[in-house]
Order: C-alpha cells, then sequence, then structure tokens
C-alpha cells in the first residue's frame, strides 16, 4: 500500500470515529499544580501578582491538576475562581483526596467521598475534567478493594450532585450539591505498588471503564503501559530524577509518538508533568504542546 494511500485510510477512520463520537478526541497537556514559589520569576514573570499565575499558566496550555484537593476540602468559591480565570476550552483534573486514598486506603469511604464531591468540584461547570486517584506506595494490588471502590464513584455530574448530598456535619453551610447539566465523568488510577503489574489490573479496569494513570517516575514505581478505557492519562514526574529532571528532544519525541498513536486510535489522553524541583514542569509541558501541535 502506497503511503498516500495509508494515509487517506488512517484519515478516513478518523472522520469515521468522529462521527460516531460526535467529537474529536482531545489532546490536553498541562502540570500538577501551579502554586509554586520556584516558578516566579522563571516560568512566572516577574512581579507578576500570585492571583494571576492560572490566569498566566492557562494562557500556554489547555489543562491543570488541581492538587490542592489532594491535601485538604476546598470550598466552591475557589472553584468558581478557578473557573472564572481560564479560557471557555480549558479543563481541570481533579486530585482525591489523601484522606480516601492514602489513609483510608479506599475502605469505608462513602461519607469522605460525599464529602469531597460537595466541597464545590461541580462549580467548574463544563471545565471539569477527570479525577485522579492516586494509591499509596504501600497499598497493593487487592481486586475487591478496589472493585468496592470503583462501584462508588459517580459516572456523571448528577450521580456526583446526588452523591454530594449525603456529606456529613463538616460540610453544612459550604457545600455544592446541584449541578448545572448531567455531563459525564471520567476517572483514572494511579498505581505505585509492583502487585499491580499482573493481567487482572488492567482487565479489572476495563471491566469498570477507569483509566490507568501511565506514570513516569524514574524508575521508582511501576510504569504500566495499558489503555484500559476512552482516556488514556499520563502523568511524567521526571524521567532521569524523580520530580526534577527536564525532558530532552527526544524524550519528548517518544512521548509524542505515544501520545499520537493513541489519539490516532481515538483516545482522549491528558498528560500532566510533575516535574516542578526545577521548574521543568511548565517548560516541558509547552515544548509538548508545541511538538504536538496542540492549540491553546
Amino acid at each position: 500500500m502506497s503511503a498516500s494511500r495509508a494515509d487517506g485510510d488512517a484519515e478516513r477512520d478518523e472522520r469515521s470515529r468522529e462521527e460516531i463520537s460526535g467529537r474529536r478526541p482531545e489532546i490536553r497537556i498541562g502540570t500538577s499544580g501551579w502554586l509554586y514559589p520556584p516558578w516566579r520569576g522563571v516560568f512566572y514573570p516577574p512581579k507578576l501578582p500570585h492571583r494571576a499565575e492560572l490566569e498566566y499558566l492557562s494562557s500556554k496550555l489547555n489543562s491543570v491538576e488541581i492538587n490542592g484537593t489532594f491535601y485538604s476540602l476546598q470550598r466552591p468559591e475557589s472553584f468558581r475562581r478557578w473557573s472564572a480565570q481560564t479560557p471557555d476550552d480549558f479543563t481541570f483534573a481533579v486530585k482525591g483526596p489523601r484522606f480516601v486514598t492514602h489513609m483510608k486506603k479506599l475502605a469505608d469511604v462513602e461519607t469522605p467521598l460525599a464529602n469531597f464531591f460537595a466541597s464545590g468540584v461541580l462549580a467548574l461547570g463544563d471545565k471539569l475534567g477527570p479525577f485522579l486517584w492516586q494509591l499509596p506506595p504501600t497499598l497493593g494490588f487487592d481486586a475487591e478493594r478496589l472493585e468496592s471502590f470503583f462501584a462508588l464513584l459517580p459516572r456523571s455530574t448528577g450521580e456526583a450532585a446526588w452523591l454530594a448530598r449525603r456529606h456529613d456535619e463538616r460540610m453544612k453551610d459550604r457545600a455544592l450539591t446541584t449541578t448545572d447539566v448531567d455531563r459525564p465523568l471520567r476517572h483514572a488510577l494511579e498505581v505505585r505498588h509492583k502487585t499491580f503489574e499482573v493481567p487482572a489490573f488492567p482487565e479489572l479496569l476495563r471491566k469498570n471503564a477507569l483509566a490507568l494513570v501511565i506514570a513516569d517516575t524514574a524508575g521508582r514505581w511501576p510504569q504500566i503501559r495499558e489503555v484500559t478505557s476512552d482516556l488514556v492519562y499520563v502523568r511524567l514526574h521526571g524521567d532521569v530524577e524523580l520530580y526534577t529532571s527536564g525532558y530532552t528532544d527526544e524524550a519528548l519525541e517518544t512521548w509524542a509518538a505515544r501520545i499520537r498513536e493513541w489519539n490516532s486510535a481515538g483516545h482522549d489522553v491528558q498528560v500532566h508533568f510533575d516535574n516542578d524541583v526545577k521548574v521543568r514542569a511548565p517548560f516541558d509541558a509547552m515544548a509538548l504542546t508545541e511538538r504536538l501541535g496542540v492549540r491553546v
């Protein structure tokens, strides 16, 4: 088959996928968080007000992970402010609370999940992207525990609002338990224990329509490159030194080739850089954005 014919077939296949799904598969590239003092005067312009940092970041990239939600419950007004500071086509991935993943280890978490979904995430509206659930390195593969947790996760904003209304007294007078439109929700799971390197794990994710986070952690934790849903979620923590090293042009092209392949196969791809220690994350994210021709 000639190259031109192959290109034509690929283009027709892509159009067919778009016609079936009703939209073109997306590529979203950003950073994990945006409030980092070392970024000021390096990535952020000197004297840029702190309150303008998210607005500046969103002029360069089309997504960001909210990681403050990992450490504590936020408030609806914070989510509304973040939404107002970003362009219409911007997306927020939201990191689930460590109280659920690290302290409770996914067990007996009905009320903590209700509190989380009542904390204001629904105020993001159509800018609400996937939820990221990062497991601790001490938690191994337990199919029954995982499946019980997956069953609790809302798969639409309507379900999230229903769950949010079951919050406890902690959220009294500060809860948001409604949604403007019932939109689908997606979830991604990041694991850090070698026992997850078994075929049963990605199969369990496929069964429950969760994305497996493909995490680059300089070899410290498993990198399982399995596609388990219509979303491919990538977290780049550094390929040489965890949280620190930047990505070379060669490394970025390797990831770009993978992203093109996943996206051409009809998957949405979400990529977030977490190598923030030496202010590499925003620059690497911008370089990958440019390399893939992603519009911001």
